[in-house]
């Protein structure tokens, strides 16, 4: 994992003292309030419905133990004894005093970590593949390409101040799970002819009111290339993109108004004027490589198969491992996921008493790093087959086992009325409806890779216009309403979801998830997934049960 230097250090504790400065001349009423909006702002603190939220950024979604702690510990002294995880792969606290935000960075700061641009029109958290440098299909880690682009995006001058907020995902494996293509940029590790690894680069994807998959502007770019050509692309969006109306604000309207050829053509320009000086040299890739190299893996862990037997004499460990866990790179590993989805808690929420137990783990079995993804949950990456049976013992008693990963009960679902002052309609109680009505888990298992998307209001953060079901909260004169689509995906084979008809009352939407899904069951074929259910039939099937007359 990388460990902040002395800049890096310096840079976030003189923000905190700046900060704090401009909270307490705020509180004195020498600043007015739409000065310091633009100022909170630019440290990640919003305004919501009850109390100010502070998101924190979570650097494409690697932790270590004695940051989770402090994060607990953040829970129980500013907050309400919970923290918030993100499909941006940061953390949020829904009820920090405003006067305590400084001492909060300050903590914050103690451990390296900030909330620096994660609000605001500017360069966000870069994301990626929460299984980054551990899974079996990736063709190189991305996380050190993340790194520099976190250092590189971090209080860029010319950037500040964009038409619109930006976001950059990188993945380096078959697999899309970092939803790359629903980002500004896109960043795929891929190999050229002769072998070599470079970037397949995509611009203009992105969610909210205009969903939009991402297009592919430069099928290979080198290595060395890869911050020349990113200031490139934000150059020609800040000198071009709108500033006039916020909906129309985002690069994924400018390259669809302007056209992805001449897109390229005026990036290709400004990158030909710029690319010779700010190349990436290998010394320079080499050094960040090195706060990401292999931990000191057992090479006996391959022989011990202990965990054999408690798969064949527990089958709630069983169902745990088949749908929890994944394949490791190397024999003898396995990648855990904690779910966040549990029955009884809200989607993506995490207690002060489980993120301290959560580092304990990490310190215990993983080399004491911890990964969030952007399906809000978390993942232990590095566990010996021999301790599946014990992580998975403590993680029940946590009640983070539920093994639901990509079943219907693992959802994205925003904060919604509850928390989120921008949201039409409510979120946590259309997803309690929901798992209380699905609480069999045979039926889950059975339903098979289904995943739910639900957000409270068309800025869309739970992604749901690519959800395989998508639910988004509408008001209709005061009244919650729920439109719902059908055949979305953020994988790597993305697509936006289709309109299923008209929004269905909040009483008539869990009724409405079950119809939906009863047509799946009596229609698909052998071992056939949802998405691939929809795909090979269309939605009319579903639509014509959901409406029919009574």
């Amino acid at each position: 994992m990388y460990q902040y230097n002395d800049i890096d250090q310096k840079i976030i504790d003189d923000r905190v003292i700046q900060y704090r400065d401009q909270t307490e001349r705020f509180l004195k009423g020498e600043i007015p309030d739409d000065e310091f909006r633009a100022l909170r702002l630019m440290n990640g603190l919003y305004v919501q419905t009850h109390a100010p939220m502070l998101r924190v950024a979570g650097p494409y979604g690697l932790f270590s133990s004695t940051q989770f702690r402090k994060l607990a510990s953040i829970a129980r002294e500013y907050d309400k004894g919970f923290a918030h995880f993100t499909t941006r792969q940061n953390i949020q606290y829904n009820w920090p005093e405003l006067e305590r935000v400084p001492d909060l960075l300050e903590e914050l700061a103690s451990v390296q970590m900030h909330a620096i641009q994660t609000s605001g029109n500017c360069l966000r958290n870069t994301t990626s593949d929460p299984l980054a440098g551990v899974c079996v299909d990736e063709i190189e880690d991305p996380r050190p390409y993340c790194e520099i682009i976190r250092q590189w995006t971090t209080l860029h001058p010319e950037f500040a101040y964009l038409p619109r907020k930006f976001k950059i995902a990188v993945s380096a494996s078959t697999q899309d799970r970092a939803a790359t293509q629903l980002h500004d940029i896109g960043l795929h590790l891929v190999k050229d002819e002769t072998g070599t690894i470079g970037f397949k680069v995509l611009v203009g994807g992105g969610l909210g009111r205009t969903p939009v998959i991402g297009k592919v502007i430069r099928p290979y770019l080198e290595k060395q290339h890869l911050l020349s050509y990113l200031e490139a692309i934000l150059r020609v969006y800040n000198l071009n993109g709108r500033r006039d109306n916020k909906y129309k604000a985002r690069i994924k309207i400018l390259v669809r108004e302007t056209g992805v050829e001449a897109f390229a053509q005026m990036v290709e320009t400004e990158w030909q004027a710029i690319k010779n000086g700010m190349e990436l040299t290998e010394d320079r890739i080499n050094d960040v490589k090195s706060h990401f190299s292999e931990p000191a893996y057992s090479t006996t862990a391959k022989s011990n198969l202990s965990h054999e037997q408690h798969l064949a004499n527990d089958t709630a460990f069983a169902l745990w491992y088949k749908h929890n866990t994944v394949a490791h790179k190397k024999s003898g590993y396995r990648i855990a996921y904690v779910s966040l989805k549990a029955p009884d808690t809200p989607p993506g929420d995490a207690t002060h008493q489980q993120l301290d137990a959560l580092a304990d783990l990490a310190d215990q079995f993983s080399f004491g790093l911890i990964r969030s993804t952007h399906r809000q949950n978390l993942v232990l990456a590095d566990i010996e087959q021999a301790n599946l049976y014990t992580v998975w013992q403590q993680l029940d008693a946590l009640n983070l086992a539920t093994p639901n990963i990509n079943c219907i009960t693992d959802m994205i679902c925003c904060p919604g009325l509850d928390y989120c002052a921008l949201a039409n309609a409510g979120s946590i109680d259309i997803a309690q409806d929901i798992n209380n009505l699905f609480d069999n888990m045979d039926y889950i298992h059975d339903l098979g890779d289904l995943k739910i998307n639900l957000s409270g209001c068309m800025n869309g953060c739970a992604h749901q216009s690519v959800g395989n079901i998508g639910i988004l909260g509408v008001d209709k004169k005061g009244v919650e309403w729920y439109q719902i689509t059908l055949g979305g995906s953020s994988e790597e084979d993305a697509a936006l979801g289709r309109r299923l008809g008209p929004a269905v009352s909040k009483d008539e939407i869990t009724p409405t998830i079950k119809t939906i899904l009863e047509v799946y069951l009596g229609k698909r074929l052998e071992d056939e997934n949802f998405l691939a259910t929809v795909n090979r039939i269309g939605i009319s099937p579903f639509k014509d049960k959901v409406y029919a007359p009574n």
